[in-house]
């Protein structure tokens, strides 16, 4: 399967991609697509022949629980829809908590790196055959960026790629980018990982921007691609002509020429790789893993993935191992996030309280951890408002308060649900 070159398809440059020369294809986020209809730029897209891949992010195949099957109903049906030849994912988790920790189900907003263990590769590949079952077509997995590493890890993050492959004959998406962020922030070698996985079973390769701060890469995806993240390109194309490369970005979105400039960049470094000498490679031998499967597997990951989301978002003690600085940078980066997605998918907030937006929603954040998705998370956001008497401006108040009407309840908390509101909140020290 030939894909091409291909760039990420968002709606704030649909126009754009459009006009873009030499584009083969596109990758969508599936949950930014109905599964009942498509925007009309993908509509054009297909009927001049340019392929549409759904790019899933909600999935969470690599966490303790199995994956929900409304969601991969809802994969599939995007599939049908646009006759793609595949659907991809992440190998990350998402959410945690639940019935086997007994804890409230938090959401991270985020990809989370999953522990390259055998348990933990043991619930990725029983995930990952369920998905496989529930899907119209092959599905291809991606190796995530990471900003903290798990303590205790057995597999290199090649040598757990390997394992997921032949476990489960899954196809993988490679994010070069994602590599270099490892390299940077984890100090892992791009080759080796390049070296020990099976290049073999790439459906198609990622390229994206970052930034580094303070000595920590950040995978923004809305910066340029950067020299080094095109010399893994380099040394992925040394090894394996990819069926597919595609330059990502998410945000900051560039004029149409500089994206231009940087899928001709792409384009420059995979020539220059393929017209070099091919890099002979020598797969070291398979890692030895237990000889069953360990009983309990699901049970340790849903406890150890759950203090980790907890620590992240809701304040809980770091878990044993960690490196408190980088989840500290990790939890600050999580919040930030949400506070810009919640801007997004309700940009009045930020219209109504103008400067004052990103300070009180990070304030409510560190409090309030996230459990229901980015709309639910802006109506708390409001109502926590709300209820504590704010924003101080009357006019704005009554607008914040007119937006929190027409999408929450028939009215706004009155005076006595905001009395008990407060109390509770003070009872419980938050």
């Amino acid at each position: 399967m030939e894909l091409g070159t291909g760039i990420g398809w968002r709606p704030e440059i649909a126009e754009t991609v459009e006009a873009l020369p030499g584009i083969d294809w596109v990758e969508a986020v599936a949950e930014n697509i109905c599964a009942d209809h498509l925007p009309p730029s993908l509509v054009r897209l297909r009927e001049r022949g340019v392929t549409v891949v759904p790019h899933g992010v909600s999935l969470g195949l690599g966490g303790a629980d199995r994956p929900d099957p409304g969601r991969l109903a809802a994969l599939a049906a995007k599939a049908e829809l646009l006759g793609t030849p595949l659907v991809t994912e992440h190998i990350a988790f998402v959410r945690a908590g639940g019935t086997v920790t007994a804890s409230p189900v938090l959401e991270a907003g985020h990809l989370l790196p999953v522990a390259r263990t055998w348990d933990a590769l043991e619930v990725l590949c029983e995930n990952v055959r369920i998905a496989q079952d529930s899907l119209p077509v092959p599905l291809a997995l991606e190796n995530i960026a990471a900003l903290v590493s798990w303590p205790g890890e057995q597999l290199t993050e090649g040598q757990f790629l390997a394992e997921l492959v032949e476990r489960t004959g899954v196809r993988l998406l490679i994010d070069v980018a994602n590599l270099h962020t490892n390299h940077v922030n984890r100090g892992e070698d791009p080759a080796r990982a390049l070296d020990e996985l099976p290049v073999e079973a790439i459906a198609y390769v990622h390229v994206a921007g970052g930034v580094e701060k303070d000595g920590v890469w950040h995978d923004t995806h809305a910066h340029p691609v950067t020299r080094p993240v095109l010399d893994v390109l380099g040394e992925l194309r040394s090894r394996v002509d990819p069926p597919g490369v595609l330059l990502e970005r998410d945000d900051d979105f560039p004029p149409g020429p500089e994206l231009a400039a940087e899928l001709a960049a792409i384009r420059e470094t995979l020539a220059a790789a393929a017209s070099e000498p091919r890099r002979v490679r020598r797969r070291p031998a398979r890692v030895a893993g237990p000889a069953a499967p360990a009983a309990g597997a699901r049970d340790r990951t849903a406890v150890a993935q759950t203090a980790l989301l907890s620590s992240l978002v809701a304040g809980t003690p770091v878990p044993d191992g960690f490196d408190h600085g980088r989840l500290a940078v990790q939890s600050r980066a999580l919040a930030a996030k949400r506070a810009d997605v919640v801007a997004k998918v309700a940009p009045e907030l930020p219209e109504i309280l103008g400067d004052g937006y990103r300070r009180a929603f990070l304030a409510y954040a560190r409090n309030r951890p996230m459990s229901a998705g980015y709309r639910r998370d802006a109506l708390g956001f409001a109502e926590q408002l709300l209820v504590a008497g704010h924003p101080a401006d009357e006019a704005a108040r009554r607008r914040l308060t007119r937006w929190w009407e027409g999408r929450a309840a028939p009215r706004p908390p009155r005076r006595a649900a905001r009395l008990v509101h407060a109390a509770r909140t003070a009872l419980l020290g938050r």
